[in-house]
């Protein structure tokens, strides 16, 4: 399958995961000298069984096997002309991925669907939030026909348009995430044009999953699940509560000396 074609494939794949409950999950690896890397993965398998009533139109273009790795830089590089066509804004939006790597998993036999977005990174302050990420994969597509397809990208009302902003900031011991609304009004207006997304929205987890160098001395958060060498800190919310209150996943993290 084709580099675009497996783009086409995946934007179609976000389009139906508006109609289903999926599993969201945030996993940060951080070295000893602070380098690491950021996966952001979604489990749409209830997908994959849903499109299978729906017939064949719902399933076209996604009824084959697929196991496919896309690196963006080297997509930035061999679709320059058409990204060159977009605006500047578009252009920009899409430049933005290019760091990111994207391993597509789907198997319409088996039930299973499943997108891990991932980059690495030198210092773990240079993280960034991955919904704004996420929502750029609409200007692949959009590399064709940008115009037509803002509907597609269930993340495209969730916090791109700099009503909210994820950080993080790690100094050896201490690590956090702050969440934070910019912009009240601009949020508002995202959970309200959620529409039936919401309900699909409420069935679903948002899971942190944080591995450290050292062990870990105290989490913020209660309810927090630990490996067995208290290296390794994993924490679930409410998808949808984490949309209506970002601050949820305002996270502090201590480490042994």
């Amino acid at each position: 399958m084709s580099t675009m074609k497996t783009i086409v494939t995946l934007v179609t794949g976000l389009a139906f995961m508006l109609l289903t409950s999926c599993q969201f999950s945030e996993k940060i690896y951080i070295n000893e000298d602070g380098s690491g890397q950021v996966i952001f993965s979604m489990d749409a398998s209830e997908m994959m069984g849903f499109m299978g009533q729906m017939g064949d139109d719902a399933s076209e273009g996604m009824d084959k096997a697929v196991d496919s790795t896309i690196i963006f830089k080297e997509f930035l590089v061999a679709y320059k002309d058409s990204i060159a066509s977009l605006s500047p804004v578009e252009q920009e939006k899409i430049k933005a991925m290019e760091d990111y790597k994207l391993h597509m998993v789907m198997d319409p036999d088996k039930d299973k669907m499943l997108f891990d977005i991932e980059a690495d990174f030198k210092n773990a302050n240079e993280l960034r939030d991955m919904f704004k990420a996420m929502n750029s994969f609409n200007d692949f597509k959009g590399a064709e026909n940008a115009s037509e397809n803002a509907a597609f990208s269930p993340f495209s009302n969730l916090g791109n348009d700099g009503a909210t902003a994820v950080s993080y900031a790690y100094d050896g011991r201490l690590f956090e995430r702050k969440a934070e609304i910019l912009d009240a009004e601009k949020h508002q207006q995202a959970l309200d044009s959620l529409g039936k997304s919401e309900m699909i929205f409420a069935s679903s987890k948002y899971k942190i999953e944080y591995h450290f160098p050292k062990a870990i001395k105290s989490f913020s958060k209660e309810g927090a699940m630990y490996s067995l060498d208290k290296k390794t800190v994993s924490f679930e919310v409410g998808f949808l509560e984490m949309l209506k209150n970002p601050e949820l996943q305002d996270i502090e993290v201590v480490l042994e000396d």
